[in-house]
């Protein structure tokens, strides 16, 4: 279970190191992707196959379920860690997501997002404010 945010800086080579915490769970391997709310997703393998899977079986005729599809799966890459626990963040993805050198490393269950400090910033103050709000509108689903 990946939980906790940490501040990071990416280098110039485009590499970021992930938290020791998380590296044991992802191995050596993990999968970056495209997230929500402009923000990138890194996956085990393992919770890749299980996103993966479920994406491939949206209704094809559903232009939301190829969209989605789309954003998630064209985006994706393996992300191997390295000896020193970094891995690369391409060029398509650090656009999509308008990272800059300081980054968030977040856990969120069974996946890390990787965010723009400044947008992470304004993404969880907005958050904490609307936090009785959101839990109302969570209740309605059973939570």
């Amino acid at each position: 279970m990946f939980i906790g945010e940490y501040t990071y800086s990416i280098d110039e080579k485009k590499r970021l190191a992930v938290p020791p915490k998380f590296r044991k769970l992802l191995t050596k391997k993990a999968i970056i992707t495209r997230g929500l709310d402009q923000c990138l997703f890194l996956y085990s393998e393992k919770e890749w196959q299980v996103l993966a899977k479920k994406l491939s079986q949206l209704p094809l005729a559903q232009a939301d379920a190829r969209g989605f599809a789309r954003l998630m799966l064209t985006g994706a890459m393996e992300a191997p860690i390295d000896g020193l626990g970094r891995i690369l963040i391409p060029d398509y993805l650090k656009g999509y997501a308008s990272l800059q050198k300081k980054v968030v490393v977040a856990g969120v269950y069974n996946r890390i997002e990787i965010w723009d400090e400044a947008k992470w910033t304004t993404y969880k103050e907005t958050a904490e404010k609307e936090a009785g709000n959101i839990a109302e509108r969570l209740r309605e689903l059973g939570i």
